[in-house]
């Protein structure tokens, strides 16, 4: 197929929707990075999903939903989640949460589980998307699947080309970091990945327990497998200096070919994080290295989430 690049506006909207409700699929960005969307409800389309990501169908997918309401149609929510929706959706959480047993969401979606995992972005061309299409989009990152996530139209075009119907091009995504996913319970929540919402802003509204422990063959929620993220080239850490073989990424006084942030801000060096990779994995090809480098990131905050991505992105591959 010929994969249509559409404009944010009514017409492409219109366009967008039309493509969903056949069962097409259609790249779209959130605040976070571009969704490669499908119609929840629509077995096909999801498989269509999986197909073109090459993503195992044991992982399970996100629903994108308008609003709370819409999401209450699908997921059972308790008062620990209704206090997560309120502060921070429409906006970069994921909430995972027993399926309702009438639910009209396809099987493939939440991946065999008796939870889903769902979340309201806040992103203004998600939302013009999800308004007008009126229904659940599934949308994982729209890459193929293990590798660097989308910032950018163009980033969606390189990996996914005629392989999907149409893109929303809306701009670069602001945060650059997947959701935060957590799965509540009667006490709290437990953190399933970091993301886009730190684990104390978390804390500041419910308890947050020790993190679970999941198996990267049988994830509970999306973005759990132990290699994902991942750039053509090898990756490293917590690197003071690049090898001969080696394009650095740098951060803060640690510098490189590129920096994710001179000035050691978390905020910007998320948001550039993904965009880098792929700006990095280019370059590296390019004058013949092997291998990615990437400076030393701080463990709080943000920096929890940049190093979980930078850590699957390192991770040994079959």
């Amino acid at each position: 197929m010929q994969t249509q690049t559409l404009r944010p506006t009514e017409d492409g909207f219109a366009t967008a929707a039309d493509i969903l409700t056949h069962g097409g699929l259609v790249a779209f960005p959130t605040e976070t990075v571009y969704g490669l969307g499908g119609d929840a409800r629509n077995g096909a389309a999801v498989a269509g999903i999986y197909a073109a990501k090459g993503r195992p169908s044991f992982n399970p997918l996100i629903v994108h939903v308008a609003d709370l309401n819409m999401a209450q149609e699908f997921a059972q929510f308790d008062t620990t989640a209704l206090a997560l929706a309120a502060e921070f959706w429409p906006g970069p959480l994921t909430i995972v949460l027993p399926v309702r047993p009438d639910t009209s969401l396809s099987k493939l979606v939440t991946a065999g589980l008796t939870t889903v995992a769902i979340r309201v972005p806040a992103h203004p061309v998600a939302r013009a998307l999800l308004s007008k299409f009126g229904g659940p989009i599934a949308a994982p990152s729209a890459n193929p699947s293990g590798g660097i996530s989308p910032t950018r139209a163009a980033h969606v075009r390189d990996g996914l080309s005629d392989r999907i119907d149409a893109i929303i091009n809306g701009g670069k995504c602001a945060v650059g970091l997947e959701s935060t996913i957590v799965m509540p319970d009667d006490d709290g929540v437990h953190i399933l990945r970091d993301g886009g919402i730190t684990t104390e802003q978390i804390a500041a509204i419910v308890n947050v327990h020790d993190t679970i422990e999941t198996s990267h063959d049988a994830p509970t929620s999306p973005g759990q497998l132990a290699s994902h993220y991942a750039p053509n080239a090898r990756l490293r850490m917590n690197a003071l200096i690049a090898g001969d073989d080696e394009h650095m990424i740098g951060f803060g006084e640690i510098s490189g070919q590129i920096n994710l942030s001179s000035s050691g801000d978390l905020t910007q060096a998320a948001a550039n994080l993904f965009a880098y990779l792929h700006m990095a994995d280019e370059d590296a090809q390019t004058l013949g290295k092997t291998k990615i480098a990437v400076a030393p990131i701080p463990m709080h905050g943000l920096g929890i989430a940049i190093n979980d991505r930078l850590k699957r992105a390192s991770a040994a591959r079959d």
